[in-house]
């Protein structure tokens, strides 16, 4: 059997449609179509049925990409690990949120780069969640960071931490308004205060107020810079109110330059997932780096 057509139905099965597959292959859509025809011919039964939306894999389908799939991923992993000049150091390509991943995961995976015998070179990129998971369906990344958690047989995605938001200005804001004004909703004193966000459309004050108000903010951001640090350096320096991680204010709290507005019964969660192509936690670097982060969240959460 052609080990080419197992490798364009390998695809086709995890990534769920003709189309997503050939991009994946750098393949036309017919050309797909015509070796999955031809496998199915070989076969004599068929691999997927079509639908409007993409095609789903025939029982048969899976048998075969349950038995095919892990020697394909082995026969890439040789492949790959041999045009490396050094078979011990493999590079992992990571991409996640810019703040979240540089803060939290590229230090774990920077530890697994110290000379063990198993070394490992990183690669970091950042962008949104859809940018980040459609290079990862695309083969760019190895391992994604993402707050979205994908649809799909391609990508597997597992929890790695939930994230609490906290609303945060300087103390003299907090001074202004009264300890007392804020609770028990605080909305009218807390549009008093100018907004520092990451995005003009203020994606987490909106969640901040839809999940704790169950009100839309009435004003806009008076300083908005696209990085959640800036945002906390504007908020130490008294430019206004921000929603913030926790992980990311905690020390500017314990310090006193920025303090809690309000706190909620029920904080406002946001959950962070480790994302991979399917098939591909077989290669030992993916996996290493993997397993690291999942335990280094035990400690995020």
């Amino acid at each position: 059997m052609d080990l080419a057509l197992l490798r364009t139905f390998v695809t086709v099965h995890r990534a769920g449609s003709f189309t997503r597959a050939a991009a994946l292959l750098g393949l036309s859509q017919p050309a797909v179509t015509s070796q999955i025809r031809t496998l199915e011919r070989q076969l004599g039964r068929p691999l997927f049925l079509r639908q409007a939306r993409g095609v789903t894999p025939t029982t048969i389908g899976d048998e075969l990409a349950h038995k095919a799939a892990p020697h394909l991923d082995a026969l890439a992993e040789i492949t790959e690990t041999g045009l490396d000049e050094d078979s011990s150091s493999r590079t992992l390509h990571l991409a996640g949120p810019l703040e979240f991943t540089s803060e939290r995961a590229v230090p774990v995976l920077t530890a697994l780069s110290r000379g063990d015998g198993q070394s490992l070179t990183l690669r970091a990129s950042f962008g949104t969640a859809e940018e980040t998971l459609e290079g990862l369906a695309a083969g760019r990344h190895d391992l994604v960071i993402s707050t979205v958690r994908p649809r799909g047989a391609l990508l597997s995605a597992t929890p790695l931490c939930d994230e609490e938001h906290v609303l945060v200005a300087a103390p003299r804001w907090a001074e202004r308004i009264g300890s007392d004004k804020v609770y028990p909703t605080g909305v009218s004193s807390l549009e008093q205060i100018p907004v520092i966000e990451v995005h003009e459309s203020l994606p987490l004050v909106s969640r901040y107020w839809a999940s704790v108000f169950d009100s839309r903010p009435a004003t806009a951001g008076a300083v908005v810079v696209p990085d959640l640090r800036a945002v906390l350096a504007c908020a130490v320096a008294g430019a206004g109110l921000a929603v913030l991680p926790r992980y990311l204010c905690t020390a500017a709290l314990e310090r006193g330059e920025v303090t809690a507005l309000h706190e909620p019964a029920v904080p406002p969660l946001r959950t962070y997932f480790l994302v991979a192509r399917n098939g591909t936690l077989a290669m030992p670097h993916v996996a290493r780096a993997h397993e690291a982060l999942q335990q280094a969240a035990t400690d995020w959460c």
